[in-house]
């Protein structure tokens, strides 16, 4: 009970020393919190961007792969990651992989029909930049869009290669205004004219991409519009288990293997690409900057730390008379200490708070511009609160050891 009270006497004590000198106090607290905010901002910056590059790149899921010809070129930095150029996937060969791939799994065609077309509706059109892309009844589901008015296309639409489009939602809003329904409207894409018959949900757009300015008609109908030799169609499969993952991937190259005719000694001529792929470089660089921003925060700190000392032994030589008639009424060396060290953790532990919710906000902030959700980035905030209280017994030991050892008597005749 003594004890306790005596560590409440203390505390307060510590309290009113550091009102009695505010304004070094405060100096420090924002040293330690801008060193705090600097570690939490970025770090909780760099959640958000994760979060947001994992919720772009892999919207399809973790259980979805393709199989492509194009290779995939990437540079971040001064790394660059590729894979190999094969031979463009045929349409008869997207159709036959379809028909031969058994599994409990969805595998979709998709085609590129070209990235420079115009859309018209009555008077009104978009510029000449919309990707029109040809897919088959699957895609929408292994893609991870989902529709929000009218319907998809059917087996039959596919079969037929009916001329039917269906719009993202901003490419809707563009083309038809006033609130007019899109649906069973017929509007030009290119060269053709193609009946609406469904918007797709909003997916947004980050990293510059145009996630509601999709165009999407039948692959089937791409070779009557959009032809070209050597048209290179892409096999996109969704795995209904994620543990069945690897088994669907080893029983698609052995599908595709056959429909490309090759003999078993052959290597294969076609690239697999999980859905991750992408999202898992992006990530492995971003851990640089996670490294950087750390090794900016601590440095801050150190100097928070530094600052932090020299107050307190400051703060010991102005006391010395005080301390002084503490020891000559009782007060042991423990004590003196434990005051001095108190001091130095309220501070550093003030300059963590605030350095904590500076660091949330700002951090957060960059999560609105990249509209992903908010974010309490315990980890960070648990690491903040643990440096800050390292930065108070690091910083307030000497000090505090330094005025335990004070002689009574000298201290009472110290000026």
């Amino acid at each position: 009970m003594r004890e306790t009270t005596l560590f409440a006497e203390n505390v307060r004590i510590g309290l009113q020393s550091i009102r009695s000198n505010l304004l070094r106090t405060i100096l420090t607290v924002m040293i330690i919190a801008i060193g705090i905010t600097a570690l939490v901002g970025i770090l909780t910056a760099i959640d958000s961007i994760k979060t947001s590059i994992t919720k772009e790149f892999t919207f399809m899921g973790a259980n979805t792969f393709s199989i492509a010809s194009r290779g995939m070129r990437v540079q971040v930095g001064n790394n660059r990651y590729r894979t190999k150029n094969y031979e463009y996937i045929s349409f008869y060969q997207a159709k036959e992989f379809k028909e031969r791939f058994v599994f409990p799994a969805t595998a979709a065609i998709s085609v590129a029909a070209t990235g420079t077309a115009t859309l018209k509706y009555g008077s009104e059109k978009t510029n000449p930049n919309i990707s029109v892309r040809g897919i088959d009844e699957d895609y929408l589901y292994t893609a991870g869009y989902e529709i929000n008015e009218g319907r998809s296309f059917s087996e039959q639409d596919i079969f037929s290669g009916r001329s039917v489009v269906l719009l993202g939602s901003e490419l809707a809003k563009r083309l038809f205004k006033g609130g007019e329904s899109p649906l069973q409207k017929v509007i030009s894409v290119g060269n053709g004219k193609y009946k609406v018959v469904g918007i797709l949900k909003s997916k947004g757009s980050g990293f510059g991409g145009g996630g509601d300015m999709v165009c999407f008609i039948p692959y089937t109908n791409t070779r009557n519009y959009f032809s070209r030799p050597n048209m290179n169609f892409d096999l996109q499969i969704k795995v209904e288990q994620p543990e069945l993952m690897e088994a669907a991937i080893g029983q698609a190259e052995a599908s595709f293997r056959i429909v490309r005719g090759l003999d078993p000694l052959d290597e294969t001529d076609f690239n697999i690409e999980k859905s991750d792929n992408l999202v898992n470089i992006l990530l492995d660089n971003i851990k640089n900057i996670t490294l950087v921003a750390t090794i900016i925060g601590l440095i801050t700190l150190f100097g928070a730390a530094v600052g932090l000392m020299n107050i307190m032994l400051v703060s010991v030589t102005e006391r010395t008379r005080e301390i002084g008639i503490r020891k000559a009424i009782g007060a042991k060396g423990r004590t003196v200490k434990q005051q001095f060290l108190i001091e130095a953790i309220v501070i550093g532990q003030i300059g963590g708070v605030l350095g904590i919710i500076f660091g949330i906000l700002i951090g957060n902030m960059v999560s609105m511009l990249i509209g992903t959700s908010f974010i309490i980035p315990w980890i960070w905030i648990i690491m903040g609160v643990v440096l800050c209280f390292v930065v108070g017994i690091v910083s307030g030991y000497y000090p505090a050891q330094k005025a335990s050892r004070l002689d009574p008597i000298e201290s009472l005749h110290y000026e």
